[in-house]
């Protein structure tokens, strides 16, 4: 999961947030987040609460003002820099699932789509890509054409609601 930083409790997001926690894990999955706040932090949570095994992928030196993974993370792994952390979250998993966020979300999409576009040349495993909001449907279907990419690459959902339903994650 991908996600913003800043959102608190109480907050929209962070309640979307801790809702796909939650899904996730009823539905049996691993929750892997960048481990501190934000949504992940409430991915996190909704996922321990409903007994999820929740892992948390840090990088202290490019976040030395954070003091560690959130207290819903059972499992936290730290990463030397931010490309080895994006790397080793693609690489743990299944599939991906990006809520609305910044520039470092936006980052994580780009890096990901990036790697699936190159599956299609290297037999490799592509990792689903689900992107979900406003601002992704709106940005990324401009790059989409702009760039000419294949559309399978990285599918849209509107809100949590449909995220939760997304295929890719039903046994």
């Amino acid at each position: 999961m991908f996600g913003a930083s800043k959102p608190l409790p109480g907050e929209p997001e962070y309640i979307d947030g801790v809702r796909l926690g939650r899904a996730l894990a009823e539905l049996g999955h691993t929750t892997i987040t960048g481990g501190y706040g934000g949504v992940m932090e409430a991915v996190s949570k909704g996922a321990a609460e409903a007994g999820g095994h929740v892992i948390g992928v840090t990088t202290p030196t490019a976040f030395p003002d954070r003091p560690g993974a959130n207290g819903w993370v059972a499992e936290e792994i730290t990463t030397p820099d931010l490309p080895t952390r994006i790397r080793t979250l693609i690489d743990l998993a299944d599939a991906a699932i990006a809520l609305p966020g910044s520039i470092g979300t936006f980052a994580e999409i780009v890096l990901l789509w990036n790697a699936n576009f190159i599956t299609t040349f290297s037999g490799e495993r592509a990792v689903p890509l689900l992107a979900v909001g406003p601002i992704w449907a709106e940005l990324l279907p401009v790059l989409h054409d702009a760039l000419g990419t294949e559309r399978g690459h990285v599918e849209w959902a509107a809100g949590i609601d449909d995220a939760i339903q997304w295929p890719t994650l039903r046994p």
